[in-house]
């Protein structure tokens, strides 16, 4: 494995359900990174603020969650010089053009709607993963 391969993914879900399954999909795709969660947008804007060096090399951040939506989750890490440059992919069961359209005006990376068949979500996993972890070139520090 490359030093890409070992890098943190953030995922800021409110459905526990989601979380577990995203962890599953990632180890069956073979993943080897860390996988850390938040429960909405304002506890994951505490753990990417926290520390420089446990910042996440992808965030796959949902729409539709209590406190702080998705989207102004997305809003204020683009506001933010210090994450403005991690990669957000919205991984969302949300396929509202409203939506689709705010995320990527606030500068969301990509915009993936969560598959309903399980075969399905974890090929969207692994190919989330192999894109954003193995493949991208993140810019430098």
């Amino acid at each position: 494995m490359t030093g890409k391969a070992s890098r943190t993914i953030l995922v800021v879900d409110d459905s526990e359900e989601d979380i577990i399954l995203l962890r599953s999909a990632l180890a069956r795709a073979g993943a080897e990174n860390r996988v850390i969660a938040a429960r909405d947008g304002a506890e994951a804007l505490e753990l990417l603020r926290r520390d420089a060096a446990e910042r996440p090399a992808l965030v796959l951040l949902d729409v539709r969650m209590p406190l702080m939506n998705g989207i102004e989750t997305l809003r204020a890490i683009r506001a933010d010089p210090r994450l403005r440059r991690i990669p957000v992919v919205m991984l969302t069961s949300s396929r509202q053009p409203g939506d689709i359209r705010e995320c990527y005006e606030q500068g969301a990376d990509a915009y993936v709607v969560k598959p309903i068949e399980s075969s399905e979500f974890d090929q969207a996993v692994a190919a989330l993963h192999h894109f954003w972890l193995r493949v991208n070139e993140p810019p430098p520090s």
